[in-house]
């Protein structure tokens, strides 16, 4: 059975000013998710299924589904702050999302396979979908062996600032031990640093960085629907609290409930959070068509 791709697309893009998952940037309007679509179907993938919103959900099927038609198999499901386990009442004054594991758990009745799950506008690249399914398909049939890519830091910084990455720690043998939140990263000179309390230090540029591009078995939704009402107990009348993949999976490391394998890529990461960021991101996909890495119309 080949993986399916989740690809999370229920967010807006506010700093972007707009739907940024179905802005086209590529020459015949691709948008950058098409691009990982394109890059997961050739690597082996079988189908695709995307969490949205139901307000957008029209403009969604038009720009984005329609052109998979006959192409890629494709199922939609819906993320909103109301859906939440029986027994749980909304707190009236909640509009925030639940975050990125909730949106996880909105495809538990669709998928039943190996999964990978990556961002709606995230540039991911080929190399970077081809290992990641390489792994779930040795997983098959087997369970709590997750993976998570872990991209070269110096391949996720930006040219109009610093960033923040969570550097990831792994054991001897490629296992994900540890995942520390680094704010302002950036290269200075010839070095990459991250500034902390007023002190640069100095990071390996080939230390791995969570871009939010997992793999799973199919019972991680098992796991997820019971760290989620445990997350309500606690703070289910929160505002602001969001539920979060990296807790969860580090939760499933500390009980040994489960192994998170860290992929190496030598794929470039690249996305769109300003609207300054676009006419890099098209210039970089016009390069790469004119490489041959992708063709000029992908569907």
């Amino acid at each position: 059975m080949k993986p399916t791709l989740f690809v999370l697309a229920a967010g807006m893009g506010s700093r972007y000013g707009g739907l940024k998952q179905i802005d086209g940037l590529g020459p015949n309007g691709e948008t950058i998710m098409d691009y990982s679509v394109f890059d997961a179907m050739r690597a082996g993938f079988g189908k695709v299924v995307f969490v949205i919103r139901h307000d957008f959900e029209d403009d969604f099927r038009r720009v984005v589904v329609s052109k998979y038609e006959g192409k890629v198999p494709c199922e939609i499901c819906f993320q909103s702050v109301d859906k939440l386990p029986e027994g749980y009442t909304l707190n009236p004054e909640r509009t925030k999302p639940w975050g990125t594991n909730h949106a996880v758990l909105m495809a538990r009745d669709i998928i039943h396979e190996p999964f990978a799950v990556i961002n709606a506008d995230d540039f991911y690249g080929r190399e970077s979908f081809q290992v990641l399914a390489d792994f779930l398909h040795s997983v098959e049939g087997k369970q709590g062996e997750y993976c998570m890519v872990g991209y070269r830091v110096c391949n996720t910084l930006s040219e109009n600032g610093s960033v923040s990455r969570g550097i990831c720690s792994t054991d001897e043998n490629g296992f994900l031990t540890g995942v520390v939140e680094r704010t302002h990263i950036e290269e200075v000179g010839q070095k990459i640093v991250f500034t902390e309390d007023g002190k640069d230090t100095v990071i390996d540029p080939m230390s791995p960085v969570s871009m939010n591009m997992w793999g799973f078995t199919p019972e991680y939704f098992q796991y997820v629907d019971e760290a989620f009402r445990a997350f309500l107990d606690a703070h289910g009348q929160e505002l602001k609290a969001e539920f979060y993949i990296p807790t969860l999976v580090n939760d499933l490391i500390q009980a040994g409930r489960a192994t998170c394998r860290v992929l190496d890529t030598p794929s470039r990461w690249f996305g769109v959070t300003y609207p300054e960021d676009r006419p890099q991101v098209v210039m970089k996909i016009n390069t790469m068509i004119q490489e041959g890495i992708y063709p000029a119309k992908l569907f």
